[in-house]
């Protein structure tokens, strides 16, 4: 039984993943960091990822991963700027759709997507961004109705502060102290995957005592949303960015509200915070990513994986991000 955490990869630097069961086989699909050269500011400009590779396993807690190659690249996209951050994967009628983070010629994030026969790759993408996206941080999630759902958000670097009410503002707006969290953001999508079918809400996370989360908060939402059902609950889980934790809320819709339950991931070395919560093969896994291969160089991120356990009323055991120190 996996107890403590492992590195999946030894000789890339890979982040940010998305984990799904596809066809039996666990497949991983993180963002690509490379040393650029540009130096670390505020707007994430050094995370300056070029592409993808996707990853599978039959067995993750025993055997290597199978590394597919470069799936999708910046100048395969017709609409890139650059920065290809995090992307996730869904499946439906015989076809993968991989939607993506990426600026744009001017600079700002937008969501595209790209198809795929298999899960492997590689993904076409579309000639244009999904209409109405903004911002960063595609997380899939597929409810038992069969309908799928995207959720994103990402604060300074992932430009949500740029945006309200869907609409983007003319000067950006980040909250802080009591005035009231940024939120994350939820959306249904169409029936061919391809665009949203309705306006993006925003996900509201309340405190254990019903109000709302203030910006000043520790646990407040940054980034990263994944969304998993267990026992019938829907568990939204979230980074907390600047505060370098992984947190969780649970609700009974998928769009909200969520009551705050708990710390999942204590911090890692390097600054972000960005996961996947997957069932595979009867147990439970958190993925994540660390910075101790590369020395602490925050955009030269490692993944990893541990298992996850689940305490009797169904919150989450907190798990120490610092066991593997360097």
């Amino acid at each position: 039984m996996m107890q403590k955490s492992r590195y999946l990869i030894e000789d890339d630097f890979m982040a940010d993943p998305a984990v799904h069961v596809f066809e039996g086989k666990l497949y991983i699909y993180p963002s690509h960091d490379r040393e650029s050269g540009i130096p670390e500011n505020d707007n994430g400009d050094h995370f300056d990822m070029n592409d993808y590779h996707v990853f599978s396993a039959s067995d993750i807690e025993n055997e290597p991963l199978t590394d597919h190659g470069v799936v999708l690249k910046v100048g395969d996209i017709p609409w890139a700027g650059r920065q290809l951050w995090d992307c996730d994967v869904a499946f439906k009628d015989g076809k993968y759709y991989m939607y993506f983070s990426l600026k744009d010629k001017n600079d700002i994030f937008r969501l595209g997507v790209a198809v795929s026969n298999s899960p492997e790759g590689p993904f076409i993408p579309k000639p244009d961004p999904v209409r109405g996206s903004y911002s960063i941080d595609p997380a899939v999630f597929k409810d038992n109705d069969g309908t799928h759902y995207i959720y994103f958000g990402g604060l300074w670097g992932g430009q949500l502060q740029r945006y309200k009410d869907n609409k983007a503002l003319e000067n950006a707006f980040l909250p802080s102290g009591d005035e009231l969290a940024l939120r994350s953001r939820v959306v249904r999508l169409s029936e061919d995957m391809l665009d949203f079918a309705e306006e993006p809400r925003p996900v509201v996370i309340l405190n254990q005592d019903g109000t709302m989360m203030k910006a000043g908060q520790e646990n407040r939402f940054f980034e990263a949303s994944w969304m998993h059902i267990y026992n019938g609950k829907y568990y939204f889980s979230y980074s907390t960015g600047d505060t370098h934790l992984l947190c969780y809320a649970t609700g009974d819709n998928l769009y909200g509200p969520f009551t705050y339950q708990g710390v999942i991931l204590t911090p890692v070395v390097g600054w972000t915070t960005h996961h996947a919560i997957t069932e595979f093969n009867g147990k439970w896994y958190l993925f994540f990513h660390d910075c101790v291969p590369s020395g602490g160089r925050t955009w030269l991120r490692s993944l990893k994986v541990i298992k996850l356990d689940y305490n009797e009323d169904g919150t989450i055991q907190t798990i120490n991000g610092n066991e593997n120190q360097i």
